[in-house]
């Protein structure tokens, strides 16, 4: 108390004190004394901290609406422009004129096309980053949109459309708008904010590297090295709910090809040589029973999957090779491992029973999504204050992945989705990511906003000792 005295007013003469509290009155006056100290006193730290950021919260949401508008336009502009991994330069262009623009460090062409933007808060604290993919895929847009694409391109060696399919064009232009709305408010953050604006997430082309991996490899996340990364991706579901999970949360993607070695012959003289088809054929069957019969499913779902089998030109020649693409997912990385290896050994000696040879390679690609527990449980809250309890879902496990995992073994990670279908929509049996007809509702833009921003803002109050927010109402 005495130093909250001392803080506040000049101390009471200590004589004044002692000769008023001899009679009745003297006490009254103290009394009266000691309540006035009280109220001038100052708020307590962590009052004073929740309530800072409190105002901060709201200054976010004020901002984010005033931004609204130019998230849609940023949007549709980068939705009619689409840009192939590794391809992005009118996207980061106009990401890294924009960061610019707000006062950021700014670094481009990390990972080909990459930005990183760095936002220095005007109080000292921990460091966050945010990140958004930039890249389309090769999938042909369908008329109807004023904004849809016409974009053709060549991708490995083959005419193609160009199509922001997977809704990465509303990642980035959220992120864009992120980027403006926390620098609006930079005097006020207490720690630093870095932006991931990343090239390739659905892989480079062939014989080329990028996406995640190379960010990371490139210096991403090394200066400053972030206590923390959120990111989000649209999904269909219902308009502006989140999807989350503790722990691993999208498969790993571990891509396959195989190369089956016969000897070309007539159609007509199958015996003359060995036949490829029918040895792939058999592998296909094969490869299933590593994940019916020798896999422990207790452990995690898995899946295999063969893609695409090429060989041959004509109905009566045996060819000499087949081709055969595909993936294994996965959640646990010793079943990953494992089931590599089972899948090298069942094709190899499946071929050799034909007399046969194959090639196997399994490209280790895409490490499991996994959320850190501790950071999911500690930012939870904030997602249920922003989207409300009924609009945050536990998701179940998702067998799609995510190059966002590089990141994740870098600093602790939190990875949500959000719903885009428009209400008049059924999400259920709304086209997935990768359809030519996936549709991303503008209108749970702000709500995409206001998830990173108030993620990336009440990690770094709770981050510099702050009481935050995230358990408001």
């Amino acid at each position: 108390m005495s130093q909250i005295v001392s803080n506040s007013r000049p101390a009471v003469n200590a004589r004044r004190v002692r000769k008023a509290g001899r009679s009745p009155a003297g006490r009254r006056t103290l009394i009266i004394l000691a309540a006035t100290v009280l109220v001038a006193a100052p708020l307590p730290v962590r009052a004073q901290s929740a309530s800072s950021a409190a105002a901060l919260n709201a200054a976010i949401d004020r901002a984010v609406a005033a931004v609204s508008d130019k998230v849609v336009a940023w949007r549709r502009d980068i939705h009619q422009h689409p840009e192939l991994g590794n391809r992005e330069f009118r996207t980061s262009k106009l990401v890294a004129d924009h960061l610019t623009s707000l006062g950021m460090t700014v670094r481009t062409g990390v990972a080909h096309t990459g930005v990183v933007g760095i936002l220095r808060g005007g109080r000292p604290g921990p460091v966050v980053a945010l990140r958004a993919d930039m890249d389309a895929l090769p999938v042909t847009e369908p008329a109807g949109l004023p904004f849809a694409s016409t974009v053709r391109t060549t991708y490995n060696g083959q005419d193609v459309g160009v199509m922001h399919a997977c809704g990465h064009d509303t990642h980035t232009a959220m992120l864009m708008g992120v980027a403006e709305v926390l620098s609006s408010v930079r005097r006020n953050l207490p720690g630093t904010v870095i932006f991931l604006f990343q090239p390739a997430e659905e892989m480079a082309p062939a014989g080329e590297d990028g996406g995640a991996e190379l960010m990371v490899r490139e210096g991403a996340l090394d200066d400053p090295k972030p206590d923390a990364v959120f990111g989000l991706h649209v999904v269909p579901f219902v308009l502006g709910h989140v999807l989350y999970r503790s722990g691993p949360f999208m498969a790993s993607s571990d891509p396959i090809t195989i190369v089956v070695h016969g000897r070309q012959t007539h159609g007509a003289l199958p015996w003359k040589g060995v036949d490829p088809i029918t040895v792939a054929a058999q592998i296909v069957t094969g490869l299933q029973t590593i994940v019916s019969r020798q896999t422990d499913l207790t452990a995690g779902p898995a899946v295999v999957t063969i893609g695409s089998i090429q060989g041959g030109v004509r109905g009566n020649i045996i060819p000499d090779s087949v081709v055969m693409l595909g993936t294994i997912r996965t959640f646990d990385s010793t079943m990953r491992r494992d089931i590599r290896e089972r899948v090298i050994r069942t094709t190899q000696l499946i071929a050799q029973s034909a007399g046969a040879t194959a090639d196997v390679n399994v490209d280790l690609r895409y490490p499991v999504t996994v959320n850190d527990p501790a950071l999911t449980a500690k930012m939870l809250p904030v997602l249920r204050r922003v989207v409300g309890d009924s609009g945050v879902v536990e998701s179940p496990l998702v067998t799609g992945s995510e190059d966002f995992s590089f990141y994740g073994k870098r600093a602790p990670a939190l990875y949500v989705h959000l719903g885009v279908t428009p209400p008049d929509s059924n999400w259920q049996t709304a086209a997935p990511n990768h359809s030519p007809k996936f549709y991303a509702d503008e209108r749970a833009f702000p709500t995409g906003m206001r998830i990173l921003a108030h993620l990336a803002a009440d990690y770094l109050e709770m981050g510099r000792g702050g009481a935050g927010t995230a358990s408001a109402p």
